[in-house]
């Protein structure tokens, strides 16, 4: 049987599994590191995929590969392929005041107006995550740098440009050279750039090279061609991959990747507690929300992908086990000896400024302090309640314009601590299905590389495979109103 290679490119690590093209069955899997910072050298990138390539037995017998991306980051190159500067991740949060500018440019002064505009043209309102905004704080903060970039991609288009053997001049490990028209994408990544309309002309999607400008000051950029769901971008080269007829997907954004990974269908949510808290939802239809609780992206089915997203999510677990000096099942514990609002003590988890709401200067808030609260107990279970009700939000903003809501799936590291698993219900207030632990962007990318593979062996567009999503377990709702009683009345008070 064929194999197929999914590869997660995300804010921490490299993930690669490889996957059988008919059942989906895992084969094998490797992984590496990715340093930490918001502004990385995209060589860590390269770097940390051969490692993970080598960890997963390598990469020669696959016949399609695919690359989901963490989503929005800026990588600019020069006419030689060579980086500009390290690239601005989605949490780099410096450009937020350059967001503001355009959004207010845009609406010739009026705030409101600009806001909606943006969320008409491109399916979002701008915050500092979006790649349009690091442009222009590159513009405007960097002018050397900015006059030296020929050309702007999304992390995984850069690597899967490199993949394919195009990179720097003179490096070794890029044969082809920097050819930086052969840069590709998918919709569901561009639609997070900002300069990217997923639904003009009639849903075939098209650059705002209009947008573009406004923010960088040109146009003449080169942009990475946006390939079809079926579609393969290139061929592997075979100093990475296969022997030289190795199919490169279309790649997606990793909530998008996540979600075919997951096989959401319209009416079903994601809750994913990563290194971003991230509630999605594959709806019919993009809406265009004004307010910037919504963004409105493209994913990778035809469909449109709507996202709540926070900066803090599983960073909120890890700092509470700092505080209180604990491991993840000693966290859980605690916080499970805690009753449900922890006797008033509340945490507004802005720790590292906020996207959702639109926070970037906010700071983590501990209300309700009292004598009987004080207690690791009530800190732990306070930490958990107070990320939860932050997403919690999220599918709020999504039931306010009206995007179904038939299931929800909780996913991501945090989803296994029986903490989460035991107040999420209570929180959310629903139903929710836990899926069996994955690797959900890896799998989301692997199963693209089938259907590619797919494709491309009937000469024409096929069905995407049919691989399952085994639920281990499904909790039943509980809801607590007096948890988002007490996180509603100190939301605000930022």
């Amino acid at each position: 049987m064929p194999l197929v290679a999914g590869v997660d490119s995300s804010t921490q690590s490299c993930k690669i599994v490889v996957r059988d093209a008919e059942t989906g069955a895992l084969v094998r899997s490797g992984s590496a590191k990715h340093p930490d910072g918001t502004s990385v050298d995209p060589q860590h990138w390269w770097t940390a995929f051969t490692e993970a390539a080598a960890a997963a037995g390598g990469l020669s017998d696959v016949a399609a590969l695919s690359v989901g991306g963490q989503q929005h980051g800026m990588v600019a190159l020069d006419a030689q392929g060579n980086v500009v500067r390290d690239a601005l991740l989605w949490n780099d949060t410096r450009s937020a005041q350059a967001a503001e500018d355009l959004i207010a440019e845009l609406g010739e002064g009026d705030r409101a107006v600009g806001a909606q505009r943006w969320a008409d043209a491109v399916g979002s309102v701008l915050v500092a995550s979006l790649t349009i905004t690091k442009l222009r704080w590159l513009r405007d903060a960097e002018p050397a740098n900015a006059a030296k970039v020929a050309a702007v991609a999304l992390p995984h288009d850069w690597l899967s440009w490199r993949i394919a053997g195009y990179g720097p001049a003179g490096d070794p490990t890029a044969p082809l050279g920097p050819q930086l028209d052969k840069l590709f994408t998918d919709k569901s990544d561009a639609s997070g750039t900002g300069y990217y309309d997923a639904e003009a002309d009639g849903g075939a999607g098209a650059y705002r090279l209009d947008l573009l400008r406004l923010a960088f000051g040109r146009d003449d950029l080169v942009l990475p061609r946006v390939v079809g769901s079926t579609e393969a971008g290139a061929t592997a080269h075979p100093s990475v991959a296969g022997t030289g007829d190795t199919l490169v997907g279309p790649g997606a954004g990793d909530n998008a990747g996540a979600a075919i990974g997951l096989g959401m269908r319209p009416g079903d949510i994601a809750i994913s507690i990563g290194t971003s808290g991230v509630v999605s939802a594959v709806a019919p239809a993009r809406t265009a929300d004004g307010s910037g609780a919504i963004n409105g992206f493209a994913d990778c089915t035809g469909n449109a992908l709507m996202l709540a997203v926070t900066l803090n999510a599983a960073q909120v677990l890890d700092a509470a086990r700092a505080i209180l000096d604990a491991d993840f099942a000693q966290l859980a514990d605690l916080a499970l000896a805690a009753p449900a609002g922890a006797d008033g003590l509340v945490l507004v988890p802005y720790l590292q400024g906020e996207r959702t709401p639109n926070r970037p200067n906010a700071s983590g808030t501990l209300h309700g302090i009292r004598l009987k609260n004080q207690t690791r107990a009530h800190i732990a279970r306070a930490y958990i309640e107070g990320m939860l009700c932050g997403l919690a939000d999220g599918l709020d903003a999504l039931r306010a314009l009206d995007v179904p809501v038939e299931r929800v799936m909780l996913i991501g590291g945090a989803a296994q601590s029986p903490a989460v698993q035991r107040i999420a219900p209570q929180i959310f207030g629903l139903p929710i299905s836990i899926p069996e632990p994955g690797e959900y962007v890896a799998d989301g990318a692997a199963r693209q590389a089938a259907w590619v593979l797919a494709s491309a062996v009937a000469g024409a567009p096929t069905a995407a495979p049919s691989w399952s999503t085994a639920m281990s377990t499904t909790l039943a709702a509980d809801p607590v109103p007096l948890v988002r009683e007490q996180y509603a009345a100190v939301r605000d008070l930022v």
